[in-house]
């Protein structure tokens, strides 16, 4: 059996008062930030191609004028961020931005992050999406192809 607990006036007001401002600020604040159609979209995922000793090219499409940021690491967790580099995704290419990374270890797993962000509203930007490739690898080695 419970025994309730009495609760005095002025402790009744402070919490009141406490979760009606926790509850008005809250409320302001997360559904601008949560608004999915204000928010550039990666539209067809992550592409990578022209792999060298050095470098790659990695390119995505967005849904409208927006700026491709693209970070770039050796693991997936991109604890470290090797290279950083943008590129802006205009009507004139289609809404479609592409970036050669260089200065990539050879042989190594490259991780690359892709998110664009808004020209117009630059606070705003899509989700990430992430992509791999290797780096091709500087010796000499045999390669098996599977069709």
């Amino acid at each position: 059996m419970m025994v309730p607990t009495k609760i005095d006036r002025r402790c009744f007001i402070k919490t009141a008062a406490a979760s009606a401002a926790l509850s008005t600020f809250g409320g302001i604040a997360k559904p601008y930030i949560s608004r999915a159609s204000d928010r550039p979209v990666v539209t067809h995922g992550v592409q990578s191609g022209d792999v060298s000793v050095d470098s790659g090219v990695v390119w995505a499409r967005s849904d409208r004028p927006s700026r491709m940021l693209v970070e770039v690491a050796t693991s997936d967790s991109f604890k470290s961020i090797r290279r950083s580099v943008y590129v802006d995704a205009l009507p004139e290419t289609d809404f479609t931005a592409k970036a050669l990374i260089e200065g990539l270890p050879a042989g190594q797993d490259i991780f690359y992050r892709i998110r664009f962000q808004d020209l117009s509203s630059p606070a705003i930007t899509g989700e990430p999406t992430v992509g791999h490739f290797r780096a091709a690898p500087s010796d000499r080695r045999s390669i098996s192809f599977l069709w």
